[in-house]
Order: structure tokens, then C-alpha cells, then sequence
């Protein structure tokens, strides 16, 4: 089974899910705001496209580490996930996950830069590499098994 990595945003939702080993992330798309509840729809969409059990979104805390006006933000659109997941049936298992997401979209930045990619080309793909940022984070946090 697959896991999804969302990185959310006030105008965007960056996706990203895992290979079905869960090593390696991949990014899928950015999906434009329009709505909690359509925008919550749309990654139920993924979760069931990629056969997900388990949903990483990224949790924007201040450098310090305390909450800012968009954690807040974040954890409403968990929580309106978390309502819609519970109500519909078979997906109502798919567990949500938190993943600490200070600089990842400087990393994702980098990242694009190295690639040689325009200011212009890395903006449109910005919040998809951050995803991707999150959810491999949270991969290589995982215990694997002892290859000893």
C-alpha cells in the first residue's frame, strides 16, 4: 500500500505518494483551492486512485516551532479530511500522519535549481516537489528492517 504526502497551501495542494515499497516519493500533481470541502474531495480522489493507507500532510510550524496563523489552517484541512475519510466507508481505516515541514520548499527550491529549471518553470511545480519533500522525510523516518 501506498502513502500520500500533501504539502497544503493557501492557494495550492502539492501531492506526492509513495512507491507501493514506501522508499520512494513521487510527485503527482498541485491541485488550485477552491474550497475545503472540494479540495478535501480531491485528495480523497488520490487516496483512492493510488490505493493509499496513509496520508502525510505537512504541518507548517514557525522556526521556533510553535503554531502559526497557517498551522491552524492546516490542521482545519485535516480535519475536514479526517470527517470525510470516516464517512465514507472503506476508506475510514486510511490513517493521517503529521510531518514537520520547516524548509522543505527551500529544499524543494534547491532542488529545482540544481535541475537547472527557470524561476518561471519552478513556480508552477513549487508545491509538488515540496510534497515530495515531506512525504520522503517521512519515508526515511520509518523503520526499515535490519539489513545487518
Amino acid at each position: 500500500m501506498r502513502i500520500l504526502g500533501l504539502d497544503v497551501g493557501d492557494k495550492t495542494v502539492g501531492v506526492a505518494v509513495s512507491d507501493p515499497l514506501g522508499v520512494i516519493a513521487t510527485g503527482v500533481t498541485t491541485i488550485d483551492r477552491v474550497g475545503i470541502r472540494k479540495d478535501t474531495g480531491r485528495v480523497i480522489d488520490y487516496i483512492r486512485e493510488y490505493d493509499c493507507e496513509t496520508v502525510v500532510i505537512g504541518l507548517p510550524l514557525s522556526l521556533d516551532g510553535d503554531d502559526s496563523i497557517q498551522t491552524q489552517k492546516v490542521r482545519d484541512f485535516r480535519t475536514m479530511l479526517e470527517n470525510k475519510l470516516r464517512s465514507s466507508g472503506p476508506l475510514s481505516k486510511v490513517k493521517i500522519e503529521w510531518q514537520d515541514e520547516r524548509y522543505s520548499t527551500v529544499e524543494a527550491e534547491e532542488v529545482l535549481i540544481e535541475a537547472g529549471m527557470s524561476r518561471e518553470d519552478r513556480k508552477k511545480i513549487i508545491d509538488r516537489q515540496a510534497a515530495i519533500v515531506i512525504l520522503q522525510r517521512y519515508l526515511d523516518s520509518m523503520p526499515g528492517e535490519d539489513t545487518k
